[in-house]
Formats: structure tokens, sequence, C-alpha cells
């Protein structure tokens, strides 16, 4: 080297350090992208976002590439310094073992850590420019790459390894979606997460989660007196109501109060005229999946219908309303069912479904069991508890405040340790 000026290592050392740059933080800027954003680009029709993704579809060669190039410039370097070193230094095997130690911390500091961070904070731009000289280089090493590629597929074959590429899919799963949703943060206003949670969650639930419970269904029972039957349709908050004998397991059919009001003040009005205007009642069996129901009132035209056990018996109602309510939740009802008070705790009607608790609060009370927050807490203890009674139900610390003779009426869940008051 003698011969050589000391310029030319000096320059060949410098180039192949940045060439290790370069490679760098092209794979990790690369492999930091948004592939969303990237789709998106690519329909404005960007050109280095076509570059990008037809990079990234050849992932193999792309890896192939970058790990040829950075181990070529690597060693490289680490031979130009050695033989520098040696030029400098009488103990040449000392000077040697030093500039390749030196090397290596120098390629690992300003040729790997530093750019593959600059690359994580700005992955698009420098991996929109690096597409530019990364594409012709696989395109003009594409044979040896491809030889590579081969001999790495053959070595794992032999060592039993797949290394077929799977089809590839958006979402490997339905919680790996809500995680995107719900670390959404200021881009989907919360109502709308939770929105989006009760589409996922459809598919999951059927309409025994969602039902109103027999003993909350309002009805007409056509034994009962006349006037009792008019003071009921008069005062209803519902525009549908079941009609019924004695018991709701009697059911006459539906009634649509648009069709009877106009005739309640004539002189004829009674029991006969209510069920001459009854529809057809339907029956739901409870086990039915929300979305499958959702299809069946859209493609029947119904709006209601009555859920029943494996046995006949009915055990709730379900409405429209109440399956649409499962996905966009407090944008259709003014009920407020949870209240989350100044300390961070929560008062909540035990009649709320768990399932509903859950999305509100973003928690995790088990839903295979009992539907509603009574349900769970009565299961749990075994017993009506008392109000003024504090538990621990799955973690979560609450103390009822409300009961009656056959169930808890009102809790308050205490706030977690750590959490941040509502203000």
């Amino acid at each position: 080297m003698n011969e050589i000026p000391l310029s030319v290592p000096w320059g060949i050392l410098a180039s192949m350090l940045l060439l290790s740059a370069f490679f760098s933080g092209a794979k990790a800027a690369l492999m930091a992208l948004n592939r969303y954003r990237l789709k998106y680009l690519v329909k404005t029709n960007q050109r280095s976002a076509y570059n990008t993704q037809r990079l990234l579809l050849k992932s193999d060669y792309l890896n192939s590439l970058i790990s040829l190039g950075n181990h070529a410039v690597n060693f490289t370097a680490a031979i130009v310094a050695a033989n520098l070193a040696m030029d400098y230094y009488r103990q040449q095997d000392v000077a040697a073992a030093v500039a390749v130690i030196l090397a290596i911390l120098l390629i690992l500091v300003f040729c790997d850590l530093i750019p593959s961070r600059m690359a994580a904070v700005k992955p698009e731009k420098l991996a929109f420019t690096a597409s530019w000289v990364i594409y012709p280089l696989l395109i003009l090493f594409y044979p040896l790459l491809w030889l590579i590629n081969q001999l790495t597929n053959w070595l794992m074959f032999m060592f039993g390894l797949n290394f077929r590429k799977k089809p590839a899919t958006v979402f490997s799963s339905k919680e790996e979606l809500r995680s995107i949703v719900n670390d959404a943060g200021n881009l989907i206003p919360p109502r709308y997460q939770k929105m989006l949670l009760g589409i996922l969650d459809l598919e999951s639930a059927t309409v025994e989660d969602i039902m109103t419970p027999r003993h909350e269904i309002v009805g007409l029972d056509l034994d009962e007196p006349l006037p009792e039957i008019i003071r009921k349709i008069k005062n209803s908050p519902h525009t549908r109501l079941p009609v019924y004998r004695k018991s709701i397991d009697n059911v006459e059919g539906f009634l649509h109060l648009r069709n009877i009001l106009i005739l309640l003040e004539q002189t004829d009005f009674n029991q006969q005229t209510i069920l001459g205007l009854l529809s057809k009642p339907v029956f739901i069996p409870d086990a039915t999946p929300v979305h499958n129901q959702i299809h069946r009132f859209k493609m029947e035209k119904i709006r209601i219908g009555l859920v029943v056990d494996e046995y006949g018996d009915v055990t709730g109602l379900v409405t429209l309303d109440d399956l649409l309510q499962e996905i966009v939740g407090e944008l259709i009802t003014d009920d407020i069912t949870v209240r989350q008070q100044s300390d961070g705790s929560y008062l909540v009607d035990a009649n709320i479904t768990v399932r509903e608790f859950n999305r509100i609060t973003q928690w995790s009370l088990p839903t295979e069991g009992p539907k509603t927050l009574n349900g769970l807490i009565i299961e749990f203890m075994e017993t009506i508890p008392e109000a003024g009674t504090s538990i621990k139900l799955h973690g979560y610390a609450l103390e009822i405040l409300k009961r009656d003779e056959s169930s808890v009426k009102l809790v308050k869940f205490l706030p977690e340790p750590g959490l941040v008051p509502a203000r």
C-alpha cells in the first residue's frame, strides 16, 4: 500500500462506512413503514411509494440484497482499516487486531445504531429515497440473489424448517384489530371507537347477550280489564308491544301502537279490536348470533321478536334497536347506566349487560356465564348481597349501594390504584 496514496484507502474506508450506514438505515426504514399509508400513497400514484411497495413484495430478495451489501462493505471496511493500521504501526499483528476492533465499534455505532434510529423517526422519507437505489441493485444482482435464496431454502428444507410464505393477511386476529382501534387516540373520537369495537364483537355476541330479560318485558295482557289495557297503551314508551294471555309464553302477537291509538276512543273498542291488529309473533333461539339476526330482521322486514330457550320458553325480547345499540352504543340511547365520578369510581346500574359494561370501561369481566352485572355478582357471592357489602369481583373492587328482594340494583366500582380521576 506504500505505492498507493493514503487518500485512496482512507477514501475507500469512508465510502464503505457510508454504504454500511445506508444499508442499515434503508432496512430499518423499510421495516418501519406504515403499510396502510404506503398503500394509500400507491393509490395516489406516487412513484417512490410504488417502488417501495415493489421492494417489500420481494422481501426475501430485499433482505438478501441488504444483508449481502452490508456484509460486503463491512468486511471490506475491516480489511482496509487493518491495512491502514499496519502501515502506521510497526507491531502489525497488534495494530491489525486493534484496527478490526475499532472498525467493529465504528460500524456498530455510526453505521448501524444511529442510522437505524434515524430511520425509525422518519421511515417514509428515508425508505422512499433508498428505494431509488436499492431497486436497481436488486435487478442488477437478481441472479446472485436467486441463487442465495435457493441455497437458503434448500438448507432450511434439509433441517426440516418451513420456509414457504403464508398468504399475507392484513390482521392476524380480531384482537390485533381491536388494539389498533384502541390505540387510535385522537384520530377516532371515543364514541366512534366504541362503535367499531361493537362491530368487532358482533361475531361472538348472541341475542341472549343483548335481549331484554323476561321479567322486564312490557306487554299487554288481554285478560286484564279493558281500562287497564287502554292505560298501558296510552302510557307506553314503546311503539311495539307483545300481546299475550296471562303469561308471555301464551303470546298472541305484536301490536304496533300507531295502528291502534286512533281507535281507542271508539265505543266498540275491545280486546277483539286488538287481536285484529296483531302481527304474527317471531321467535328467536337464544343462541342466534347477533349478526345473523340483524340480517334476518332486514330480509324479513321485522323489528321485534321473542327470545326462546331450548325448551321453547320465552326468556326475553329483542328489537332491531337492541341489535343496533350493540354496534353504536350510546348514540341511539339516552340511558345512563354507567357514570364515572370525579374520583375515578363508577356508579353502575346492575342491570347493565356485562358486554356493554366491558365495552364502556374497557375492562374484561367474564362474559361466558351470567349476562348482566347483577347476575355476575349473585353468581360470585352465591347470594344477594346486602347494601354496603364490598367485594372484589374478578379483580375489580366494588360496593353494593342498592338492592331489592331479588336483585342488586346499583353498585359502585372503586377507582383502581394509579387511576387518574376524570376531570
